[in-house]
């Protein structure tokens, strides 16, 4: 054998032939082999534009789909160094059992603890990068917010000197080439020289011959006989589509083309559905033909798809099958027109003669009245004891006729309690007591009759009768075993009320208020009904259920409040002061009421009224504070002061209270007699001395002769017997700083929140002082431990609104509204805030939320009026003031400020008001 032999024998077959795909050299030793640049060719963007010499690989044969399944990617590139080759790797075939499923649980809480260690750090790192990037690169919002606070400062006449945005297009685009025009002819130039207008074609330019047989005799096309050509084609057309029966054209020679549109169908939805649908129904209808439903939904499918005659066609056939259906002849009527729908309905009444809805439509689609009166003469025949028909034509009648109908009517349907109670109304009284008799006799278990019957006697001046036939009623009923509904009968009284019979209105309350209420339930039960009586307003039912109430406890003082605030808001001045004057005769002991009674009697002028009231409440209740101190403000308010001063000496004699005291004392301030005043109050302080007002009186007092050291004193001495008193340390706190010592006026408020922690009045007078001093931030600061210690304080979230910047303001009055959803204070700085973003509805709409809620809040009254003042009408300006004064409001910062200075001490509600108004800033 020769070495070429040798060597072919022992030469590996693979040699000299190229490497399988996807063969990498040492694979089973373990090599992962490498890649090189002639491997994936030169680096390229992801959005360069593909290269014939690096193609992406062709799809291989679908034969070899399932070989490329089984292939793994063992590529270096694809290795991860803890899941493997892409994931799965190696062992992407093996089961996954449960011990993987532990192994993979562990690693993952691992990674999740590690995660949670180094987190903070993480955001930490993350919060420096993003403040770092705002900082850097700020918003174009925040750039300009400065320069956009500045515009608000901007007048009209710089608004208008502002110069126009030039344009900023390019020189083509501002100037548009011009049009272009096509110059005419010499021909028709040289035709048109003699001035006039031409009206034919030329026959050489080739039109003439689109329309032959209306050349004029000089060979030329006339204009005008082409339209009398074209309308009188047109009406060939129209006479061959005429009637050849009537001789009536069934086409709307005006109407022709719009009449097409009609024909368009206008359902818009797939027309598979539509066929599924009229197949589905077919089957139904083949399943079943005595079932009307799939009859009269077949034939509407037909309608809505615009095919109203097979609709017709359908419906008829179902009639035919279905002769006793009204359903199938109602709808075969709606859907013919007029004329033929009469005929169709007539089938249907030849059918069903017994059918009150087709009567009814038979008559409907009858124009004339004499054909409808026939149409229900007919129908009654058939059907006399129908009460449907009977109204129908009961309601084409005049009175008389409509009389002599009825009268026949419930003879035949004397069960039906409105042809009964129609009949009575359309009669004379004493034929309406007849018919009504006849009625009851009838029908002995409606309510109905009855409180008609008592509404006739009523309206007829027989007003004894009434409440007799209502007391008859309630026997009648109950002896015919009907159960007597309180809630009806009281609905009854309502709706009679409302028709102005009164008196029927008080003999129902008076005589079912007592049925079916426990005895301890009674008094809760009728002042809850008279209240919703008010809300309906019945004030008349309400007024029954007072006066039976008060017969029943005609000593229970909260009753005759009750009923007296009733009579204040919705009844006139003489009817609260008869009440009152009941009232006091069987409470003498309720100083309230004797009180309301002489403001009713001093509201209206009569002073010596009121003084009579007083001196009779005087011998009921003597030495009563309330009594003393409303006969003292009696005469102070006429300017009766020598009386004033009287009574109150006699009130200190015989009931020294700190609250005569104070009067007292008040009333020489108020005259300017401040020294008599301060020995008043020497006095007062040393029987009374843990009566906080007569210190801070005293103190204000000193201040306003300008001794200050004296009103300091006065106020400290105050506060050693009055620790918690808030108004006590708020006036010192504004005398150091009026003053000018700041370092003493926040001592004071700190030793205030000291002994009255938790206290939002005097955190906030500590944030206003360093407002007041300029010191900003030292205020914002004290507001957030403010609203730390008093999360709830709306006083606190008002202020904190308006201490934010503008653009900041909205989100916190939103923290603000969740925190004090219901506090006024809260709902005025946001009424506030929109009157300074010139939302002007939404601002009244606020306004108006922050009275209902509180409307004894003086702030918000001021506010709202000065608002309408400013942009309201005058209709809206009054209408404010007059609700003002109906509340007469007593609280708020600003409005005790200006009700409570002593120079303003006779001022009333209204007064008060537009003081107020004076000194209020307008929001910004």
């Amino acid at each position: 054998m020769s070495s070429n032999a040798i060597a072919n024998k022992n030469k590996k077959h693979f040699l000299g032939i190229p490497a399988p795909l996807g063969y990498v050299a040492g694979v089973g030793r373990g090599a992962t082999g490498f890649t090189t640049r002639s491997d994936i060719g030169p680096a390229r963007d992801q959005n360069d534009v593909s290269d014939d010499r690096h193609a992406p690989p062709t799809k291989r044969k679908k034969k070899d789909e399932a070989e490329e399944e089984d292939d793994e990617d063992l590529n270096d590139s694809n290795y991860d160094e803890f899941s493997g080759y892409s994931g799965s790797g190696l062992f992407s075939k093996d089961p996954y059992d449960k011990d993987d499923a532990e192994a993979d649980a562990i690693y993952e809480s691992i990674d999740k603890r590690m995660d949670e260690k180094r987190r903070e750090y993480r955001e930490k790192k993350e919060k420096e990068f993003l403040e770092q990037y705002r900082q850097e690169r700020p918003k174009i919002q925040q750039q300009f917010s400065d320069i956009k606070r500045t515009l608000a400062s901007v007048s009209e006449s710089e608004w208008a000197s502002l110069p126009e945005v030039g344009d900023a297009r390019n020189r083509k685009q501002r100037n548009p080439r011009a049009e272009k025009f096509t110059p005419l002819p010499d021909s028709v130039l040289s035709r048109n020289l003699g001035g006039e207008s031409a009206t034919t074609l030329d026959p050489t330019s080739g039109l003439a011959s689109m329309v032959p047989g209306v050349l004029t005799v000089s060979g030329d096309l006339d204009l005008r006989k082409i339209g009398q050509a074209r309308n009188t084609l047109m009406n060939v057309k129209l006479s061959q589509v005429s009637d050849s029966v009537t001789g009536q054209t069934v086409v709307d020679p005006k109407g022709y083309l719009t009449d097409l549109q009609s024909m368009i169908p206008t359902y818009g939805g797939d027309i598979n559905d539509i066929k599924k649908a009229r197949l589905l129904l077919k089957s139904v209808r083949e399943t079943n033909q005595q079932h009307p439903p799939a009859w009269i939904a077949s034939s509407r499918l037909e309608e809505v798809t615009g095919k109203v005659q097979m609709a017709r066609n359908l419906i008829m056939r179902g009639c035919e099958i279905n002769p006793t259906s009204e359903d199938l002849w109602l709808e075969a009527a709606r859907l013919q027109p007029p004329e033929t729908a009469k005929g169709v309905i007539a089938q249907a009444v030849r059918h069903i003669p017994s059918s009150v809805r087709i009567w009814i439509k038979a008559a409907d689609l009858e124009t004339e009245t004499k054909a409808k009166r026939r149409v229900f003469r007919k129908a009654l025949e058939h059907i006399p004891n129908s009460v449907r028909l009977w109204k129908a034509a009961v309601e084409i009648e005049n009175p008389n006729d409509a009389r002599i109908l009825l009268s026949r009517a419930v003879e035949c349907c004397n069960t039906s309690v409105e042809l009964w109670l129609a009949l009575a109304r359309l009669e004379s009284y004493e034929n309406a007591r007849k018919v009504l008799n006849k009625a009851r006799e009838n029908i002995p278990t409606d309510k109905q009759i009855w409180t008609t019957a008592a509404k006739l006697e009523e309206a007829n001046g027989n007003l004894p009768m009434v409440e007799k036939i209502i007391d008859r009623a309630i026997n009648s009923l109950s002896a015919n075993g009907v159960e007597i509904n309180r809630e009806q009968w009281l609905q009854e009284a309502i709706e009679s009320e409302k028709s102005g019979s009164v008196r029927t209105c008080q003999a129902i309350i008076k005589s079912v208020i007592g049925i079916g209420i426990e005895e301890e339930d009674r008094k809760q039960t009728w002042i809850d009904e008279a209240d919703n009586c008010a809300k309906e307003n019945a004030y008349e039912c309400a007024r029954a259920i007072y006066a039976h109430a008060l017969q029943v406890f005609p000593t229970k003082k909260s009753i005759w409040l009750r009923a007296a605030h009733f009579e204040k808001q919705y009844g006139t001045r003489e009817s609260l002061e008869t009440l009152l004057q009941k009232a006091v005769q069987n409470c003498p002991k309720a100083e309230i009421l004797w009180l309301m009674g002489a403001k009713s009697k001093w509201l209206a002028g009569d002073v010596p009224a009121a003084r009579s009231i007083l001196n009779y409440a005087f011998q009921a209740n003597p030495n009563s504070e309330e009594i003393w101190l409303a006969a003292v403000k009696l005469e102070s308010e006429n300017a009766e002061y020598e009386r004033a001063r009287k009574l109150l000496a006699k009130a200190r004699s015989s009931a020294p209270t700190p609250r005569v005291m104070m009067k007292s004392a008040k009333l020489e301030w108020g005259l300017n007699n401040l020294e008599e005043a301060l020995n008043l109050l020497d006095e007062a302080v040393k029987v009374f001395p843990s009566f906080p007002k007569l210190w801070m009186m005293k103190g204000q007092i000193e201040e306003q002769k300008e001794r200050i050291d004296a009103a300091i004193e006065a106020y400290n001495t105050g506060l050693k017997q009055c620790p918690n008193s808030i108004p006590l340390w708020l006036l010192l706190s504004a005398l150091e700083e009026k003053r000018g010592v700041l370092t003493k006026a926040r001592s004071v408020l700190e030793r205030g929140r000291l002994k009255n922690p938790k206290n939002a009045l005097l955190w906030l007078a500590a944030i206003r002082v360093e407002i007041r001093a300029g010191m900003k931030e030292i205020a914002n600061t004290l507001m957030a431990r403010a609203l730390q210690d008093c999360p709830t304080s709306g006083e606190l979230w008002s202020e904190a609104i308006f201490l934010e910047s503008r653009p900041l303001r909205k989100s916190k009055s939103v923290d603000a509204l969740k925190k004090c959803e219901h506090d006024p204070h809260v709902l005025l700085a946001v009424s506030k805030l929109f009157w300074s973003e010139r939302k002007t509805q939404k601002c009244r709409e606020w306004f108006h939320r922050t009275i209902k809620i509180e409307p004894d809040f003086g702030d918000a009254w001021g506010y709202f009026y000065k608002f309408e003042l400013l942009l309201g009408t005058e209709e809206q300006q009054q209408e404010v003031l007059k609700r003002c004064i109906a509340a007469e409001p007593k609280h708020g910062e600003e409005w005790c400020k200006v009700s409570k200075d002593i120079a303003n001490w006779r001022f009333k509600t209204e007064d008060v008001l537009k003081a107020l108004v004076r000194v209020l800033p307008i929001p910004l």
